[in-house]
């Protein structure tokens, strides 16, 4: 599949809320907003997302389609990547491509990253972009209404 990233239309956003709701990617996800259902707090967080000089997002598409998203958002030196692609591609290798789209695009290093602890897939994803193990943390997990473990990466310069 033919992944490219691109400025976020207006269009883009009913994908985006169709896929913050499935149960089973929140869950993986772990740490999502309280309510993804509520439509317009989803508005709000996108629209602050899109206009906010310390965020740069990007939707991702595979062979024209819109399949997720992926940003920066942060201070410079404290800069984090998020990205999410929607479950019915996962295991193809979008979100690695899409994660690299992004670093290219985003040259402002270090760039860290954070994922639950048992999140494999993501860990990999970040780990074949270049990502290393930071540190571990514990932090409340909206999706799975409890505090988890969570792991911290860092993209170094270089």
């Amino acid at each position: 599949m033919d992944v490219s990233l691109r400025e976020v239309h207006d269009s883009d956003l009913p994908v985006f809320f169709r896929q913050m709701n499935d149960p089973e990617a929140t869950r993986m996800a772990a740490f999502t907003p309280e309510d993804p259902s509520d439509h317009d707090s989803f508005e709000a967080h996108w629209a602050k997302m899109r206009t906010s000089a310390d965020i740069a997002v990007r939707t991702v598409l595979a062979d024209g389609d819109v399949v997720g998203n992926a940003g920066v958002y942060g201070a410079p030196g404290e800069r984090e990547v998020t990205y999410w692609i929607d479950r019915a591609y996962w295991g193809r290798g979008l979100a690695t491509a899409a994660l690299r789209g992004l670093l290219e695009l985003e040259r402002d290093r270090p760039l860290y990253a954070r994922a639950a602890a048992d999140n494999a897939a993501s860990i990999r994803v970040l780990e074949k972009c270049g990502f290393q193990f930071s540190t571990k943390d514990r932090g409340y997990a909206p999706a799975r209404g409890e505090e988890i473990d969570e792991v911290v990466l860092v993209l170094h310069a270089g």
